[in-house]
């Protein structure tokens, strides 16, 4: 009896949040750990999508190429780090769509983070962002927000 041997295709999503980021390699990395994973289960690796953006950002380009291919059954597993590299919030909504379509989520690295740490960084991100938004990243007032927020984290 000859077993269906299907191969499985797998898309590679990394994010980081910012150019700093990308330019210490910090992208690079995460696509060779997920490469590496993605080896090790036997998938075939037919995409790679990133972003350098914040996870809170809905509008992301790769995100939305990853839907695209998601939504035109084109893979079969989407690979990723972590999962606030997929988003910050929201994570089980997209699961549950992607799943809609015959896909599942893998995430490589469960979190070690603490409830707390989590929540702390996801307010932090919060904060920044919309401090971004109303007053702009080069403002002196967005800088003066994202200082006071930093140092009451740091002080915990």
């Amino acid at each position: 009896m000859e077993k269906n041997l299907r191969e499985i295709r797998a898309v590679i999503y990394a994010r980081v949040s910012s150019h700093k980021q990308k330019k210490d390699g910090d992208l690079d990395r995460q696509i060779e750990r997920l490469r590496s994973y993605c080896s090790a289960k036997g998938y075939k690796v037919v995409d790679v999508v990133t972003d350098v953006v914040s996870g809170l950002k809905e509008d992301r380009s790769g995100l939305q190429r990853l839907f695209d291919i998601v939504e035109k059954h084109q893979v079969d597993v989407v690979a990723i780090e972590f999962r606030d590299r997929l988003t910050r919030f929201g994570f089980d909504y997209l699961k549950r769509y992607f799943e809609s379509h015959g896909v599942k989520i893998e995430v490589v690295e469960e979190t070690e983070k603490g409830y707390m740490e989590e929540l702390i960084e996801d307010f932090v991100a919060i904060v920044n962002n919309f401090a971004a938004r109303i007053y702009g990243k080069r403002s002196q007032k967005f800088r003066k927000i994202k200082k006071a927020v930093e140092e009451v984290v740091k002080d915990d």
